[in-house]
Parts: structure tokens; sequence; C-alpha cells
């Protein structure tokens, strides 16, 4: 019996690794058996293209790097992950909890695209990994919505604790807001879970937004899965 997979997904600075983090807690506590997983894997050579894509070794800028280029990059790493690692648990039954996914490049990628051609490039991706690489696609996406303005802030305080240098993604603004309105397109027509993660501008705790979060996995947890 194959496992569930729960993707956490938004945007740079939407809080994503904090929710998977604290679900991933969560499910230690109710007893569900799982496993974690992040994307890009750094420090693994699959991800080494990926990463390298990042930093700005192949364009300063993301643009420089067409949508189907760059996802082709991060493919490489997610196929290796589920050959070499997760596979074996997900095909046994586990619940896999991730944080980012194919769909982080529907979210990022599809943004450098004019409008008009982003359906085709999401339909390319879904079939390229899904289909022809046959990666599992997702059983619940949790899209963390947060304005632009508010999630640069949070990157920009995350670089100053950290010391860690902004990728080339998360140093363009302009890019990121495409990436923003981009988004939620994406999650409509894919029939993602939406968070609003904020309100009246002000960002909400990370447990209100995680206890929202947990009524979503619980209740697809319940149709056939013990523990909960």
């Amino acid at each position: 019996m194959r496992g569930k997979l729960i993707v956490f997904e938004g945007t740079d600075g939407s809080g994503k690794g904090t929710q998977a983090r604290m679900m991933a807690q969560r499910l230690r506590d109710e007893q569900v058996a799982f496993r974690e997983i992040d994307f890009p894997r750094y420090g693994n050579p699959f991800a080494e293209p990926a990463r390298l894509y990042l930093a700005g070794a192949l364009g300063d800028h993301p643009g420089d790097v067409s949508a189907y280029a760059a996802s082709t990059l991060f493919a490489v790493d997610r196929y290796a992950s589920y050959k070499e690692d997760w596979g074996k648990d997900y095909e046994a039954g586990k619940v896999i909890l991730a944080n980012r996914y194919t769909t982080s490049n529907a979210v990022h990628q599809a943004s450098k695209l004019p409008e008009a051609e982003r359906a085709a490039f999401v339909a390319w991706l879904f079939d390229l990994e899904y289909g022809r690489l046959e990666l599992p696609a997702p059983d619940l996406v949790i899209y963390l919505d947060v304005p632009t303005d508010l999630s640069e802030g949070m990157l920009r305080r995350r670089e100053a604790a950290t010391g860690t240098a902004a990728d080339i993604h998360e140093r363009d603004d302009a890019y990121l807001r495409r990436c923003r309105a981009c988004a939620r397109d994406i999650a409509a027509a894919q029939g993602w879970r939406q968070i609003e993660c904020a309100r009246r501008g002000k960002v909400r705790s990370v447990e209100d937004i995680h206890e929202e979060a947990w009524a979503m996995v619980k209740a697809l947890l319940s149709h056939g899965m013990s523990g909960v």
C-alpha cells in the first residue's frame, strides 16, 4: 500500500520550513509513521546542478536560465532522492512530509514565462516528473500565501540571523512578486489547499497557521490511515 505525500509549498520567506518541522512533531505526537524530505538536498551530488543555478553559476538573474532548463536541474535531484532514499518508505505505506517538491518549480519557474504559456509549462512539468520519471504526485499540497512585502521582511531577518547569503531568487524582489502572483493562480487551478498567512497586514502566529494546516492533514490521513 502506498503512503501519502504531503507537501508544504510557498514563495521564499513564507515559512515552509517552520511549518514542515511543526507538522513533523505533530505526526510524532500522533504516532503516525512518516519520513521528512526537503529539496534541494544540499550536499548531495545529485543536487549540485540546482545549487549552482541558485548560486548564480549559470547567470546572475533567474531569467538567465529558462523555466524548462532550471526545472530539469531540480528534477534530477528529486528523481535520485526517490530512488536512493524515500521511495521504499513511500511504497511501504509511510506518510512522506515534504518541504518543497515538484510544485516549487511550478511556483518559481512558471513566473518566468508569459501568462499565456504558464499552463502548458505546468502540464509539461507534471508530466515530466509524475509521468515520465514516475515520481509520486502529492496527495495534499498546502500552499502558504504571504504578501510579498511581508515575506521579504522574513527573508531579510533570516539572512541576518543566520549569516546566509540570498540566492538569485531571494535577492530579486520583482521576481518574488511575480512568483506570488503566479503561485496563487496555479494553486487555484491545481486544487492546492491555500492558507492565508497574514491578516490585517501582519503575519499570523506559526501556531495558528499550524493548526489550520493540521486540520487539512488530519482530514487526509483519516481516510485509510491509522494513528490519527
